[in-house]
């Protein structure tokens, strides 16, 4: 599905000097991989217990030490 979206000049300009230096990229995959980052969940709890430290992790466990 294709859309359309607004980046400001000095944003594209930034964008344009890492394609540059990562020629193997295009405008897509970065801002499809910047989006995913973004957007995946922050809930540490699945990886801790993944991990087998802590059974019963609170949701937010993540953020905090």
């Amino acid at each position: 599905m294709k859309r359309t979206l607004y980046i400001p000049d000095e944003l594209w300009k930034q964008l344009d000097q890492y394609l540059k230096d990562h020629p193997e990229q295009n405008p897509s995959s970065v801002i499809q991989a910047a989006l995913a980052e973004k957007l995946h969940s922050k809930n540490g709890s699945r990886l801790l217990f993944l991990a087998g430290i802590v059974e019963n992790a609170p949701p937010d466990a993540s953020l905090h030490r």
